[in-house]
């Protein structure tokens, strides 16, 4: 595989002279591994069947091993995912694209290596609360993203329905960069457990009747879909283009395809290889939204479905797919790109999933050559990933799986189930069988245990027996995340851009330091009057603005903003006055700890902050004084974000 590095990046590489050290004398253990080192390497040049001809260690490892534990934090955190890969999985790929006595040059080179178990839960019941032996994907990855277990179909609530944070959102609101790749619909329940909280998997757009009491229309956080562009990762990339298509039913953007309402957003679209090439940034201003197909990706090989019986026939050698994407589109592209947006030499750093979707659904079909490409697939961006990371010097690495599936290699034609044969690369033949459903069913997920590994600094949690969940706590704790993202809201505050103003003036209401919240919520009210809704702001860089026209009624209009997340609230008033009344630019008080401008601009008002007790939704009061000079900054940036979108007050 050749170098597909980045350009650019060497430039801004900011590893700590003393870990740099370390990671380099750790990327000994995978330089055998390299990314630029052919298939025909791996396979055993001499006599396996000679004393020690099939040794993998080379000399003592201790030294290499030592090196290989870095203590954290992490910069930066890859997480890559294989949708079903198991034991069985990687060793069927392994040996059919290097030989027995081969390695897969990425997943097989992460120094530190371990196992975890995967089980869910049971909902309800008499078995509420237990282990249910053989999970889902969205279980699987809910546990990983948020560190709460739960039940089978469930999208990263607890077994209770209550939503949980996310390792993205997390991430996100303590001031990193994100992004979230699969190879399958990007509303799939592994990208999705980390943008999203519904109770049934399937509720992907507006349209999916299954999404019940999650449904907008229902007073619910919306669909998967929805709900991604409410996330705001950095960078969404994948398939799933057809649910965009659909359109709102309720809420601000009610009667708009989501499409279109990504771009009244600022998000940038691509649909194409070229599209995405062209891309040089991808930030909260103008986040990227990437969906290359309907549905899911092509395979890399055309399938070769297994039947009763298969194995006994002329085994098969994989062949190339005609229809799949173009190679700018591949797992390893999409990881490259990702990184190289995502890596902009900042002090905070970035958090990227990036799933091989179809390991989990070629495996479904009984289908051998279709989920041996998509771990080749996986295992190239493997590749992509650690060559970023033996670079960077401040990156952790993990991959891992979901899930364990069906298929095993035997040694017999079994009788009266699904199996297939293949020439591998070492000449010999592989039987794999496939016992979980008959000839055209789906065949099952399995319970056992899956190998998770990692590289760089902190990835030595990963070594030993952990559950799925320590992943969550693992790359939190790493990145140093505060997980009360609540409270990085409880400074917020607002400002007016006049204090007194006439009928039918504009007046900009702009709230900064909601780095906790994805969204603003806001509302206006005269005095007494009932409180007339605004619409929401997307929160960007922990500020939104607000453009109002002064109503023709004089008075005090009181303006309250309300963090969605957090549920911090401020409040700022202006006058409205006769024409001819001197306006008013307010003014913080140093005196009035919790002053924000008013109507005279003494800089008196009220707000109110959020507990903290959920990331989701909690009210409670705060307000402080805040600097003109960064209101009007923040409101400047805000307005040249707002010159691209239609006004959705």
């Amino acid at each position: 595989m050749t170098n597909t590095t980045q350009p650019g990046r060497a430039a801004r590489r900011s590893a700590r002279p003393g870990r740099r050290a370390l990671i380099l004398a750790s990327a000994a253990l995978i330089t055998v591994a390299g990314t630029s080192i052919p298939a025909a390497a791996f396979a055993a040049d001499g006599d396996l069947s000679t004393n020690g001809g099939a040794q993998r260690n080379s000399g003592d490892k201790t030294a290499d091993l030592r090196a290989s534990i870095v203590d954290g934090p992490a910069k930066n955190v890859i997480l890559l995912i294989g949708d079903g890969m198991g034991d069985s999985e990687i060793t069927i790929a392994r040996n059919y694209a290097y030989g027995a006595a081969g390695e897969l040059p990425g997943i097989d080179a992460l120094p530190l290596t371990g196992q975890y178990t995967t089980y869910s839960l049971y909902k309800d019941g008499e078995n509420k609360g237990k282990p249910d032996y053989v999970p889902d994907s969205a279980a699987t990855g809910s546990a990983w993203a948020t560190g709460t277990k739960t039940y089978d179909n469930a999208i990263s609530v607890d077994i209770d329905g209550t939503p949980q944070q996310t390792l993205i959102e997390i991430a996100k609101a303590n001031g990193l960069k994100t992004g979230n790749v699969s190879t399958a619909e990007i509303q799939d329940a592994t990208p999705a457990v980390q943008a999203a909280h519904v109770a049934a998997r399937s509720c992907y757009g507006p349209d999916s009747a299954t999404c019940g009491a999650d449904a907008l229309e229902a007073g619910g956080l919306g669909s998967i879909s929805e709900q991604i562009l409410d996330t705001r990762a950095d960078l969404t990339l994948g398939g799933g283009s057809a649910s965009f298509t659909q359109t709102a039913k309720a809420g601000q953007w009610s009667g708009e395809t989501l499409f279109a309402q990504a771009e009244d957003r600022g998000y940038q679209l691509v649909g194409d290889a070229a599209g995405l090439a062209s891309l040089t940034a991808a930030d909260q201003s103008e986040p990227v939204l990437g969906t290359f197909t309907p549905g899911n990706f092509p395979t890399r090989f055309a399938a070769t479905t297994a039947t009763v019986g298969g194995a006994d026939e002329a085994p098969v050698t994989c062949q190339p797919n005609p229809d799949r994407l173009d190679t700018g589109l591949s797992l390893a592209s999409l990881t490259n790109k990702a990184i190289d947006l995502l890596d902009t030499g900042d002090d905070k750093g970035f958090f990227l999933q990036v799933e091989g979707a179809s390991i989990d659904k070629q495996d479904h079909a009984a289908n051998t050559c279709g989920q041996i490409g998509e771990t080749i697939d996986l295992d190239e961006a493997v590749q992509a990933a650690l060559e970023f990371a033996r670079a960077d010097g401040n990156t952790m690495v993990i991959v891992t799986a979901d899930h364990a599936h069906t298929s095993q290699i035997v040694d017999s034609t079994p009788p009266a189930t699904l199996s297939t044969a293949l020439t591998t690369a070492d000449g010999t033949t592989m039987k794999v069988a496939y016992g979980t459903a008959a000839a055209g069913g789906s065949q099952q997920h399995t319970g056992s245990q899956l190998r998770i590994a990692g590289y760089g600094p902190g990835a030595a949690q990963v070594v030993g027996l952990t559950d799925q969940s320590d992943n969550f706590f693992t790359i939190a704790n790493a990145l140093q995340l505060d997980r009360n993202t609540a409270a990085l809201s409880s400074g917020a505050t607002a400002t007016v851009s006049a204090g007194t103003v006439e009928p039918g003036a504009s007046v900009t209401v702009t709230g900064f330091g909601f780095n906790g919240d994805r969204q603003l919520d806001a509302t206006e009210a005269a005095d007494s009057a009932a409180a007339t809704a605004l619409g929401s702001k997307d929160v960007i860089t922990g500020g939104a603005a607000y453009e109002l026209t002064a109503p023709e009624e004089l008075g005090t209009q009181t303006v309250t903003l309300t963090g969605r997340q957090s549920g911090k609230t401020v409040q700022v008033q202006y006058t409205v006055a006769e024409a001819g009344t001197p306006t008013s630019t307010p003014s913080p008080s140093a005196s009035a700890p919790a002053g924000v401008g008013t109507g005279d601009g003494s800089g008196s008002g009220t707000s109110s902050g959020g507990s903290g007790a959920s990331a989701l939704g909690a009210t409670g009061a705060i307000v402080a004084p805040i600097a003109a000079l960064s209101a009007l900054l923040l409101a400047a940036g805000a307005l040249l974000v707002l010159q691209r979108r239609r006004r959705h007050a």
